[in-house]
């Protein structure tokens, strides 16, 4: 049985292959278009998923959509009554009137005939982290913006069943609360909810008291937002002018210096976050007394806010899938779909995010060779690419890694990745003005050998999706890789999931007597993390990267040949939502 998960429509567009069980492709349209965080129609994931396989598209037995785009349009016309005055609502409502519906753009755009199983966009969600884990039975948490009206749920996972217990309804949103202050801190909605988490550890909480007259703790999972504060119908931001009032001070405009009151307030509200969400964490609990918990939904990108619920709460363990946010729905959609058509979960559960394309090794080399760069070749000779690629970061060069398949999600898993040496303390601050081109308190964060990790991390389960963090407690001084309040973001990298990478890893190792490499997404400020060896090549040559290897070939900056220029006036496009904004319309 082949099923096609697909998610679009709001944002991070993406497209899965289940195909006899076994999630065997997954990517994200971004990742072809270029265009960072695209909602569009994924025609090109969705060729993606029929090449990987060979499959034909009269193949596909059915396709499972993400979303209830009848419950969805519902939403939209119950948000207009409330405020007549939101032309953007209107519109929206007018368009999903005037033109075909997503199911119907599935049929024309993508061309396909047979079954479509609409999914829920929170069951989706939930199928996305539960159904993928190891886990026979779990609690199961979800916790977004909004999909279709829920923006939170609690369910309960048996086998391959999941059944809802209680859901929290728009627009009361632990993800919009979140948002709302990401947009007021002048960081981009959608995508600097990172860069709050972030800066949250320069700051001290002392705003909480004032933050928590946003968000009301209800009866067992409920909560409300306190909406005098919020109007998620504007386009220009989803604040009122009542929470400047509240805070004191007019909100941060983007690329404005960035003051301790800004850091003080992502202290509060990450703080906040984590007390509501642990909270209702402990309800979960009560409702399902299992020792698991599967979470999924964009909060749970919230590596900070996932480490305190599993280490201050009631489960033992905590299994959060790479792609949580949206793009994960379309792998949630289809397990789904696949229980609902054959009774039974997917096959295995998810050990890696590698299930996007491959650049493959002769198509690379003809690439090189029809240029002027000067570039080695160590085809049938790895044991020596290792040594000289390890050679490069033990003698303090950036190095832009790009190998085997690309990782499905937000996170660089070793194969789309830029890596440094961790121990240098220059690295962080180089990397983050002049390779990355971002602000300068983001961390980065360390990729370790699974098996050395408890050496130089407190955390005793393997991470291999980058989504807890955990103390820096390494013998080592690792300041490059250590964030401020003395944690990382830890990934760690098994050699069964990922050898080349365990093996660079290793060889690192046997040079330094380090285990531990800084390891950041492959991709410059606002653009997608690179795909195919033409995106790396751009993304080398607009940065400062020293040196490059693309599957067997190693190219250093001087190798770059004058022609190679041209690729500079190549840029990422960005999208047309507003920046400021939630985009769920």
């Amino acid at each position: 049985m082949n099923i096609i998960g697909i998610s679009m429509g709001y944002h991070d567009s993406a497209c899965c292959l289940l195909q006899n069980g076994a999630l065997v492709a997954a990517i994200e349209e971004e990742r072809f278009s270029r265009s960072k965080n695209d909602k569009g129609t994924p025609q090109r994931a969705f060729r993606y998923c029929l090449e990987h396989s060979g499959l034909r598209i009269g193949d596909i037995d059915c396709v499972a959509f993400y979303e209830n785009p009848r419950d969805k349009l519902a939403r939209q016309i119950w948000a207009a009554i409330q405020d007549p005055g939101a032309r953007a609502y209107r519109t929206a409502i007018l368009e999903n009137l005037l033109h075909e519906s997503p199911l119907e753009t599935v049929r024309t755009t993508l061309g396909y005939e047979g079954p479509i199983e609409v999914v829920d966009h929170h069951l989706s969600h939930a199928g996305s982290c539960y159904l993928f884990s190891q886990f026979e039975t779990a609690a199961i948490l979800t916790v977004d913006g909004v999909g279709d009206w829920p923006t939170t749920t609690y369910c309960s996972g048996s086998g391959p069943n999941i059944q809802r217990i209680e859901s929290v309804d728009y627009p009361h949103s632990l993800g919009l609360f979140y948002s709302t202050l990401t947009g007021y801190l002048g960081f981009e909605v959608n995508e600097g909810e990172y860069k709050m988490m972030g800066l949250a550890a320069y700051g001290k909480p002392r705003f909480m008291d004032a933050l928590r007259q946003l968000v009301h703790s209800g009866p067992a999972g409920q909560y409300h937002l306190d909406l005098k504060y919020f109007n998620f119908l504007q386009t220009t931001c989803m604040y009122t002018p009542h929470l400047l009032e509240l805070l004191g001070k007019p909100p941060r405009q983007p690329n404005e210096p960035i003051e301790q009151f800004h850091m003080d307030l992502a202290s509060s509200a990450q703080q906040v976050l984590e007390e509501v969400l642990l909270e209702k964490i402990r309800y979960l609990h009560a409702r399902v007394p299992t020792e698991a918990l599967c979470m999924a939904g964009g909060v749970a990108l919230n590596v900070v806010a996932n480490s305190r619920c599993l280490r201050e709460g009631p489960f033992k363990h905590l299994f959060v899938q790479p792609a949580a946010g949206d793009a994960g729905g379309a792998v949630g959609a289809a397990a789904v779909a696949q229980v609902r058509l054959t009774g039974c979960r997917p096959v295995r559960p998810l050990r890696n995010a590698y299930l996007g394309p491959r650049n493959e090794p002769d198509a690379v080399y003809r690439l090189l060779q029809g240029t002027s760069a000067v570039f080695d070749d160590y085809r049938g000779r790895e044991p020596a690419l290792l040594s000289a690629a390890a050679g490069y970061l033990v003698d303090g060069k950036v190095v832009g890694w790009c190998q085997g398949r690309c990782e499905f999600g937000p996170r660089a898993l070793g194969n789309r990745s830029i890596l440094a040496d961790p121990r240098r303390p220059e690295m962080r601050d180089r990397i983050n003005a002049s390779v990355k081109m971002r602000e300068t308190f983001r961390p980065f964060a360390p990729s370790v050998l699974e098996h050395e990790q408890a050496k130089h991390f407190a955390l005793n389960h393997p991470s291999p999706f980058m989504l807890e963090t955990a103390q820096v407690i390494s013998p080592i001084d690792l300041p490059a890789i250590t964030h401020v309040d003395g944690t990382a973001r830890i990934h760690s990298v098994n050699g069964q999931e990922n050898p080349r990478f365990a093996r660079l890893l290793q060889q690192f190792l046997g040079q330094t007597g380090c285990p531990v490499l800084l390891n950041t997404s492959f991709n410059l400020r606002g653009e997608p993390i690179v795909l195919s060896a033409l995106d790396a090549i751009s993304c080398f040559i607009r940065s400062t990267i020293d040196v490059l290897v693309i599957e067997d070939f190693v190219i250093e900056r001087q190798g770059i040949p004058a022609s190679w220029e041209l690729l500079t006036q190549h840029r990422a496009r960005r999208s047309s939502v507003e920046h400021l904004v939630y985009s769920f319309l």
